[in-house]
């Protein structure tokens, strides 16, 4: 998920060259609806949900929210470094997850998350922004995504698969989103290649698998570890775009990288320690 997800940014910026972000947001959300229904009915399952509220609430919190306000910020500020803000989510996340989930960080826990804090804003140095607004709709986003993924853990769907709730929650998403797209006056998209492409692995991988996977990891781990293991994307990003588009990131960019690298094995480290003792009462011994 975090190297697609990451890589997806790379892809964005070039989609944008040809395409408003909103007709981009409803293109990629509503082809990656359409592929996991097509998934669903291809195994041969029913495509009723047992209950679609939560479905719903995500679908307009979660992706059309969440994606037009990233993308919308997009408008003001390009779509450059300063998209990262995005992921101030996960320390968004670990406020909502305290308050509404009560879950606790402790010890190690908190060192690994002031040393990814300290590394994203090395990566997005807000003393080099350029767009105010931008910057406070990036944040947003953040600031959405992180309440609606521990909404979703709050009151989960019982029963739901992963794979149908998520369809169900791109199609109310894409609803939004094409209503959006539909209101806002602004040039059409042109289909070239690149965009094409961009399109397919948006639609794809970063909407249609990367949402299965989002919905997958956070039915199996908490809503912190969940948020905080996501800090990887934004590193991916900027290497991304440093291969591909020739952004080569900064002495500060690449320390940031490193202090978010080490961030994450450190998290990875307690999780091994944690599951020893799960391995050692096994049934097995």
């Amino acid at each position: 998920m975090v190297l697609i997800w990451g890589y997806s940014w790379v892809l964005m910026k070039i989609a944008l060259r040809h395409a408003h972000p909103f007709d981009f947001a409803a293109l990629r959300v509503g082809i990656g609806a359409a592929l996991l229904f097509a998934t669903v009915k291809f195994q041969r399952r029913p495509l009723a949900l047992s209950g679609y509220r939560m479905a719903f609430v995500l679908g307009t919190l979660q992706v059309a929210l969440f994606v037009a306000l990233s993308h919308f910020a997009l408008l003001y500020a390009g779509p450059g470094k300063t998209s990262v803000l995005v992921f101030t989510m996960p320390f968004w996340m670990v406020v909502f997850a305290h308050f509404m989930l009560r879950e606790r960080m402790r010890g190690i826990q908190w060192l690994a998350v002031a040393l990814a804090f300290a590394g994203l804003v090395l990566i997005v140095a807000p003393w080099q922004l350029t767009s105010l607004t931008g910057s406070l709709l990036a944040l947003a986003a953040g600031v959405v995504w992180a309440f609606s993924a521990v909404l979703s853990k709050r009151w989960p769907t019982p029963g739901a698969d992963p794979l149908l709730f998520t369809a169900w929650q791109l199609l109310f998403g894409f609803g939004w989103l094409a209503l959006l797209a539909r209101i806002h006056p602004h040039p059409p998209v042109e289909w070239a290649t690149e965009f094409i492409v961009a399109l397919a692995f948006s639609a794809v991988f970063a909407t249609a698998i990367g949402w299965w996977l989002w919905t997958y990891v956070l039915s199996t781990t908490t809503a912190g570890i969940a948020g905080l293991n996501s800090l990887g994307i934004p590193v991916i990003a900027v290497l991304g775009s440093a291969l591909q588009l020739g952004e080569r990131p900064s002495a500060p960019e690449l320390s940031g990288m490193l202090m978010i690298g080490i961030a994450l094995a450190m998290l990875a480290w307690i999780g091994l320690r944690r599951a020893r003792p799960v391995a050692a009462a096994s049934p097995c011994d």
